[in-house]
């Protein structure tokens, strides 16, 4: 993707397809088990990344791709088979190698908060397998979506840290 999509240029976050729980995510506690909120926002990120023209055929075609650095999850409500769900992504910040998002997992109809992801991607030369630059096209890409949700609102929740709640006295 050569062209700056217009997408990019919207001072709005990114919204992913509603998608569907699948039966066999669903765990012994009758709810979504952990590791598939993951695959939920990691498939939300996929989605965006196409627009950004780092989607899966930019591996094949340019042998660079993106990997997770860092990520935290909070479980903010239980969402059950049947819920569909719709992920929102802001770009926090993004530099020359890294793009730091925080994703939002709402239920798509009646719009409450279930969960938050929190995550740094680094931006890979594959042939080397070691943290790269982003090439000059992709690049203005990704700070054309940063600039474009610099202005947005801060979702409560970004760069939180797990602690023991502080007792009081």
């Amino acid at each position: 993707m050569t062209e700056i999509n217009e997408l990019l240029r919207r001072p709005a976050v990114f919204k992913s397809s509603i998608m569907q729980i699948e039966p066999q995510w669903i765990d012994y506690n009758g709810h979504l088990n952990m590791a598939y909120y993951h695959v939920m926002f990691d498939r939300a990120v996929d989605e965006l990344w196409v627009q950004i023209g780092i989607g899966p055929g930019y591996l094949k075609e340019r042998n660079n791709s993106s990997f997770a650095a860092e990520c935290h999850v909070r479980y903010i409500r239980e969402i059950h088979l049947g819920d569909p769900v719709q992920v929102s992504v802001l770009v926090v910040a993004a530099d020359e190698k890294r793009i730091h998002t925080f994703q939002e997992m709402r239920h798509a109809t009646e719009g409450w908060l279930s969960a938050t992801s929190e995550n740094m991607s680094l931006h890979m030369d594959m042939t080397a397998r070691k943290v790269a630059a982003f090439p000059p096209d992709i690049n203005a890409n990704v700070q054309t979506l940063a600039t474009a949700h610099s202005g947005l609102e801060r979702p409560d929740g970004i760069g939180r840290k797990i602690a023991m709640p502080v007792k009081k006295q």
